[in-house]
C-alpha cells in the first residue's frame, strides 16, 4: 500500500510539473489517503502483534 501511495505522489509531481492541475490534485489526495491507511494498518498490526506475543 505504501507502494502505491509512493506512485501516486511521483504522478501528482509529475502532473504538477506539466501543469495538469486537476490531476495533480487528485492522485495527491489518493496518495494521502493511500499513506494514511497504510499508516492505521501498520499500527493495528503492530499492536496485535504485541497483544498476540503476551499470550
Amino acid at each position: 500500500m505504501l507502494y502505491w501511495a509512493v506512485i501516486f505522489f511521483l504522478i501528482a509531481i509529475v502532473a504538477g510539473i506539466f501543469g495538469f492541475g486537476q490531476i495533480a490534485a487528485g492522485a495527491e489526495t489518493i496518495a494521502i489517503w493511500l499513506f494514511w491507511i497504510f499508516i492505521i494498518v501498520f499500527l493495528v498490526t503492530l499492536i496485535a502483534g504485541l497483544f498476540r506475543r503476551r499470550r
